[in-house]
C-alpha cells in the first residue's frame, strides 16, 4: 500500500493546526509517517516511533550532536536512520511531503512516486531562519510533483514557479468549533466583556494592541490562550485584566472561545505575516464570535465583510465597543453571513480535493496548471469524511 511520507519542522504534539487537520484525514486513504525535525543531545542516533492517530505515525528523531532545526549537519544520519526504518517496516511504495524545504537533503537516498510541497508559511521570513532555505526551496520546488499553498497570498508567490501550484487555504473541522460549548474552567471566574486569542505567541503578534485595549478598558478581561515562541516572556504586556494562559489542547480551545465575546487577530504588519493564513480566523466564526482583525491581506480580501479590519489599538478599541453596542438584529444578520461561510468549507472538504490531485498525478493525469479564478481552494466544498479506520499504518 502506498504511503505518505511527511517532513515537517513542527512536533506534531505542538499547536494543532493545517498539518494535522489534513494529514490525519488523509491517512484513511494512505498511512502517513510524519517525521519531525531531529531532537539533539541524545547519547545515541535513534527514531523514538509514536501512534500519534488513527493512520499516523510520528517519527521523532534523537541525534547525538547538538544543532537544533533540520541543520544539515544531520544529512548523512538521517538519510540512514530513515532509510533502514522504512526498509524494515516494508514502505517501499511512497509519496514525499514537505512542510518545509530544509528537509530536502535528508532525502537524497530514498525513491518517492512523486513529491508534495505543502507550502503553509512563507518560512523564509520568519525569525531565525537559516540564509540557505531559499536555496533548498527552489531545489523543492524542481523536484515537486504538486504545490499546496495555505492561502491566496503564498498562492500568487508561488503560482509562477512551479507548474501545478493549488490554493487550500486555511479552513475549519465545523463540528468541533461549535456555538454553546460550556465556559473553561480556567477562565470561568473572569468577568465579562471577555476578549480573546488563541495561538502561537511569537513575533507575529502586536503586542502593542494587546496593551492599548487592556489600558483603554480596565473592565474588559484580555484572554490569551497559546505557547510563547521566539520572543522573550519578560516582553509580554502583565495587566490585572490580560490572562496569559499558556498552550491548551485542541479538544479544549471551544471552551475558550465559546466564553468570549470578541475574538481578535492581533498581528503585526510585518514580514512574517505578510503571507499567512490564519486558521484560528474560521474557527472563531464556526463558535459563532465576532472577529476584530490588522488587516492580513489573507483576512481582508475573504472576509473583510463580516470581520472588523483596525489598524492600531484605538482601532480595536472602537470596533470593539462597536461590537458590544450591537443590536440582536444587527447580531443575527452578520451571523447568517458567516454561516455561509462556514458552510462552504472543511478539512474534509480540502483533504479530499488534495488526496484526489494526489491520486490524479499517481495515475498520470494530474492538471497542468490551475486556474486562478476558479482554481482548487478558495473555499473548498465540504466532502464527506473517509472512517479514519480505513487504513492504519504500516510502519513500525
Amino acid at each position: 500500500m502506498q504511503s505518505l511520507i511527511v517532513y515537517s519542522h513542527l512536533r506534531w504534539n505542538f499547536v494543532y493546526q493545517r498539518p494535522q487537520h489534513v494529514l490525519s484525514r488523509l491517512a484513511a486513504r494512505w498511512p502517513v509517517i510524519y517525521i519531525e525535525e531531529p531532537v539533539p543531545g541524545s547519547a545515541e542516533d535513534y527514531i523514538e516511533v509514536i501512534e500519534a492517530a488513527a493512520g499516523v505515525q510520528v517519527w521523532r528523531p534523537h541525534l547525538a550532536g547538538d544543532q537544533h532545526g533540520m541543520h544539515t549537519v544531520y544529512c548523512d544520519v538521517m538519510r540512514e536512520l530513515v532509510a533502514n526504518a522504512l526498509s524494515r517496516a516494508g514502505t517501499h511504495s511512497y509519496w514525499l511531503w514537505f512542510y518545509t524545504p530544509m528537509a530536502l537533503p535528508y532525502t537524497t537516498m530514498l525513491e518517492p512516486e512523486g513529491i508534495v510541497y505543502d507550502c503553509m508559511d512563507e518560512l523564509s521570513l520568519f525569525r531565525g531562519a537559516p540564509p540557505e532555505l531559499l536555496d533548498q526551496e527552489a531545489a523543492l520546488l524542481d523536484k515537486a510533483d504538486l504545490v499546496f499553498t495555505g492561502g491566496r497570498s503564498l498562492y500568487l508567490a508561488k503560482r509562477d514557479r512551479h507548474h501545478a501550484v493549488h490554493c487550500f487555504p486555511s479552513s475549519v473541522d465545523a463540528a468541533h468549533f461549535r456555538p454553546g460549548v460550556p465556559d473553561h474552567a480556567l477562565q470561568a471566574a473572569f468577568a465579562h466583556p471577555r476578549l480573546g486569542y488563541c495561538g502561537v505567541i511569537d513575533e507575529r503578534i502586536d503586542l502593542g494592541i494587546i496593551e492599548g485595549i487592556a489600558l483603554a478598558h480596565p473592565d474588559w478581561q484580555l484572554v490569551m490562550v497559546g505557547p510563547t515562541a521566539k520572543i522573550d516572556p519578560a516582553s509580554l504586556p502583565r495587566l490585572p485584566n490580560i490572562h496569559w494562559l499558556g498552550q491548551q489542547a485542541y479538544a479544549d480551545l471551544p471552551a475558550f472561545i465559546c466564553g468570549w465575546d470578541i475574538c481578535l487577530l492581533p498581528f503585526a504588519l510585518n514580514d512574517a505575516t505578510r503571507f499567512i493564513s490564519p486558521t484560528k480566523t474560521l474557527e472563531y466564526m464556526a463558535c459563532g464570535k465576532p472577529c476584530v482583525s490588522t488587516a492580513i491581506r489573507d483576512v481582508v480580501e475573504p472576509y473583510s465583510h463580516v470581520v472588523s479590519i483596525r489598524a492600531d489599538a484605538a482601532g480595536f478599541v472602537e470596533a470593539c465597543e462597536t461590537i458590544l453596542a450591537r443590536t440582536p438584529a444587527q447580531a443575527a444578520q452578520e451571523a447568517c453571513l458567516v454561516e455561509e461561510i462556514i458552510s462552504g468549507t472543511s478539512w474534509d472538504g480540502t483533504a479530499a480535493a488534495m488526496g484526489a490531485l494526489i491520486a490524479g498525478c499517481s495515475a498520470g493525469s494530474a492538471t497542468a496548471q490551475q486556474d486562478e479564478d476558479t482554481g482548487t481552494g478558495v473555499f473548498v466544498p465540504p466532502v464527506a469524511a473517509a472512517p479514519a479506520s480505513s487504513f492504519l499504518a504500516t510502519a513500525s
